[in-house]
């Protein structure tokens, strides 16, 4: 029986996604790394090591972490079960994860249509400048 190299406990695309789904649900109620270890009795490297996908979540840590997150496990999980889940929307959960993202956005939303249609343009030509 030919030897299997790659180690089954390694983190893999679900695992970053996963964790992906941690890190904006804990943004979103404005936790820190170490409030979200604390109340799952762990260090916030731990948490921090989930986050990334470098560390996978074991089942009895994922309903540890939904609770200490007033969510449900499905509220982190539904989105990676879907077939039609796309790597478009692993890259928008990744970017939501971005430091400030869910404060710009919050912010957006307040923002009349023509506001947000300004600030788009100002955006865009921030870009399109050269360095």
């Amino acid at each position: 029986m030919p030897k299997v190299t790659s180690d089954a406990r390694a983190a893999d695309e679900l695992d970053r996604a996963l964790g992906n789904a941690i890190r904006l649900r804990r943004r979103s109620l404005n936790l820190t790394q170490e409030q979200l270890a604390n109340a799952c009795g762990i260090s916030f490297q731990q948490v921090q090591k989930y986050e990334n996908g470098a560390n996978r979540v074991s089942f009895s840590r994922l309903v540890q972490i939904a609770r200490a997150l007033e969510c449900r496990v499905t509220d982190l999980t539904s989105a990676l079960d879907q077939p039609q889940f796309a790597p478009a929307d692993f890259e928008f959960l990744k970017l939501m994860t971005l430091p400030g993202a869910i404060d710009l956005l919050k912010r957006y939303e307040a923002l009349s249509p023509e506001s947000r249609r300004l600030l788009v343009d100002l955006l865009q030509s921030l870009v399109h400048e050269p360095a």
